[in-house]
């Protein structure tokens, strides 16, 4: 069998400092789990220059009778691979602005680069200090980042919490001061839309079609839950917990969990009885590493829940789940 690991970016940020492709940073690879040997890996950014890591998780699933895997990139691509050889069989944005290639080719599976939108070297530079600044899109957030996106093997759609935003960024010569991040880079955040950051999409992997979204005024930062009864469960920095029709994305029920979720919600069965639970807390990157959004989602209230739902079956009342949303959150299966 195989084990797929996604890979860090290389260090530090400046690519000037690291020509060649920089093997196996920023690519998912895969292990034989009992040899240890490396199976296949692909690479999303070869000399990556964004901080587009290549962490995301790889999920597998069956499409036209064949074992696919999917990975939707920092870089804000989202990847089918064969998870067996690793062969790229599509790829496409599935954020709406990317300014730092124009697409990746099938058949070579590399990026096709924007060379002008790499950040400049510092050292073609007029007093070699800092290199030319470049605005890129998505930022080194991510068009999705940690939060894990869902699959459903009914609708065969992925689910996907994206995020449009974009960064000013620039390289700088490297210096080393104890604590401090070792990066050889600047950067500032920036909002790319009045309306929205987050963007809950559904993504059919065979097509590229984004069939449906809903869009959210913050960025969103946690996981995606799927179930059999075709809803679709996440959460928001504002604080709710929402569920949508997962062919439609009609939301169909909401709660108000008093802080940001970031946190993907998990369900189970117990004593033949369904519950939904998610960690609410704000905190993390966001505030800590954004920049102009940061400043945009300065009033959301900090704490620490762990929420806890009992989905009522279908015909009876629960006092769990407000008395308006049980008949639509009793699909969950």
């Amino acid at each position: 069998g195989l084990a797929y690991f996604g890979t860090g970016n290389p260090a530090p940020w400046n690519s000037h400092l690291r020509q060649g492709d920089n093997l196996f940073s920023c690519s998912t690879v895969a292990i034989d789990v009992k040899t240890g040997q490396i199976k296949w890996h692909y690479q999303g950014t070869p000399n990556d220059g964004w901080d587009f890591d290549g962490v995301n998780e790889f999920i597998t699933f069956d499409m036209d009778g064949k074992r696919m895997g999917a990975k939707a990139d920092r870089n804000g691509f989202f990847y089918v691979l064969d998870a067996g050889n690793g062969k790229l069989e599509n790829a496409f944005p599935f954020v709406k602005k990317v300014t730092w290639a124009t697409g990746i080719d099938l058949k070579t599976g590399r990026p096709n680069y924007v060379p002008e939108n790499r950040p400049g070297d510092p050292t073609a530079g007029a007093d070699g200090k800092k290199g030319n600044v470049v605005f890129s899109a998505p930022s080194f957030l991510g068009g999705k980042n940690q939060m894990p996106m869902a699959y459903s093997p009914d609708t065969k759609l992925f689910y996907v919490p994206s995020n449009e935003w974009g960064m000013e960024i620039w390289n700088e010569p490297i210096t080393y001061k104890k604590g401090a991040a070792y990066l050889g880079a600047g950067f500032t955040i920036k909002t790319i839309n009045d309306d929205y950051i987050g963007a809950l999409r559904a993504v059919d992997p065979k097509t590229g079609k984004i069939v449906w979204e809903v869009k959210n005024n913050a960025p969103l930062w946690g996981g995606v839950l799927t179930t059999a009864g075709n809803l679709v469960f996440w959460g928001t920095p504002e604080g709710l917990l929402k569920a949508a029709d997962a062919k439609t994305g009609k939301v169909v029920w909401e709660f108000q969990t008093g802080s940001g979720v970031v946190a993907p919600p998990v369900t189970w069965m117990q004593n033949g009885e369904q519950y939904v639970s998610v960690v609410s807390g704000w905190g993390g990157a966001v505030p800590l590493w954004g920049g102009d959004v940061a400043k945009r989602v300065s009033f959301l209230e900090q704490g620490g829940m762990v929420w806890t739902f009992k989905i009522p079956k279908a015909g009876t009342q629960t006092a769990e789940v407000p008395a308006d949303a049980q008949t639509q959150v009793a699909a969950v299966r």
